[in-house]
């Protein structure tokens, strides 16, 4: 059985200690706080709730991080002092959007809600509230609070964030502001203003990243579930042919570029992709699959070799084998099917690398090591897209 995670101590805050006129307010809550945290002495709460909800969210991993930036020293005012504290401003930023975005794409967004609210606040105090900077802290926060239903504090977090973008020409906070404004819209029930806002965030993607990137991909895959929701079928069978199509190239490029010497597959998700845009690949291409079970077996060939072929670049040899089988079969119920042979190639592939390191779960490890492996049989083509 999995064992709670481990919390640092607390000890109360004695009023009379502070300086005058000081309080110290709850990290989480910003009411009166009670308690502070004995391994930084920096940080403040109202109860031992939001002491636990904020070591399991993100202080564990940024507790001694906020001693330097929180406690003023001689040093600390001098010219380099600043420039060091301005420094761990900057990583903490970037550490509490990175450990925000991975508790999303798992789906938990009460965990995510402290480090969401930290990367906002730190982001606001080192390039100003109204700064176009400050806009991806906005759409993270925005994101936790419309997983948790709070959709008054996303409409409101997004008004702030669209009034920081409409100052600036920045093409990526554009478009990253139309796809939440279309969850809230979505999730509201408003489905016409969220398929014009996921428009306006695939047409803005498109014209950053380029018509083939995945990037844009989300965009036609959050309008093709409204169009479900409006029940309008073939409309969404189209777009989620669109995603499924653009994984697939996107996929069979970077095996194309490493079958020669496929040692290190994990080195090809970098950096086209982070951890958190694997999950959400995974996330989409399982939700088509699963719409298209016992429908369409050419478009679930299409997307299960994608899951095939992201598993094996992860590493995992027992998913890419399964997902792989399961396109396999739904390729040999479509005559003449053009997949067939490239996912046998495949499946020929993982398995000779696990026929080299019968050990299982060293192969992917052997292979990250950078072991030298055999090239991929015959039926792996390089020229798909």
């Amino acid at each position: 059985m999995e064992g709670k995670p481990r919390l640092s101590g607390t000890s109360e805050v004695v009023p009379l200690a502070l300086p005058k006129g000081e309080a110290k307010l709850c990290e989480l809550c910003q009411g009166v706080a009670r308690l502070q945290c004995t391994k930084c002495r920096v940080t403040f709460y109202c109860n031992a709730e939001h002491q636990q909800a904020d070591w399991v969210g993100i202080h564990e991993i940024i507790c001694q991080l906020l001693v330097p930036i929180r406690t003023s020293t001689f040093d600390s005012l001098q010219q380099a002092g600043r420039i060091l504290t301005h420094l761990n401003k900057v990583k903490l930023i970037e550490t509490c959007r990175s450990v925000a975005q991975s508790k999303l794409s798992e789906g938990k967004h009460q965990e995510a809600l402290p480090a969401a609210q930290l990367c906002l606040r730190s982001s606001k105090d080192v390039h100003g509230p109204r700064d176009v900077q400050v806009v991806p802290a906005y759409l993270l926060l925005a994101e936790a609070n419309l997983g948790l239903g709070n959709l008054a504090q996303v409409t409101e977090l997004l008004s702030l964030a669209q009034w920081a973008v409409l100052r600036s020409p920045e093409p990526s906070a554009h478009h990253l502001l139309h796809r939440n404004l279309g969850r809230l819209h979505a999730a509201m029930g408003d489905l016409e203003a969220a398929l014009f806002n996921f428009a306006n965030d695939i047409y803005l993607s498109s014209e950053e990243y380029g018509l083939d990137s995945i990037v844009p991909s989300v965009g036609y895959f959050l309008m093709a579930d409204v169009f479900a929701k409006k029940g309008k079928m073939p409309i969404t069978r189209s777009l989620y042919s669109k995603v499924a199509q653009t994984w697939h190239c996107h996929l069979t490029k970077l095996l194309q570029n490493d079958a020669p010497n496929v040692q290190n597959p994990n080195r090809l998700l970098e950096p086209s992709y982070d951890k958190v845009q694997r999950v959400e690949a995974h996330n989409i291409l399982e939700a088509m699959l699963e719409f298209e079970q016992n429908s369409d077996p050419a478009q679930m060939a299409l997307v299960a070799h994608c899951l095939a072929m992201l598993w094996f670049l992860e590493g995992d040899s027992l998913k890419a084998l399964s997902f792989g089988s399961t396109a396999l079969q739904a390729s040999h119920l479509t005559p003449d099917h053009d997949l067939t042979q490239p996912i046998q190639g495949l499946m020929q592939l993982v398995q000779s690398l696990q026929t080299e390191s019968p050990s299982g779960p060293d192969w992917s490890h052997r292979r990250f090591t950078g072991s030298p492996v055999s090239p991929p049989p015959q039926g792996f083509t390089r020229d798909e897209c």
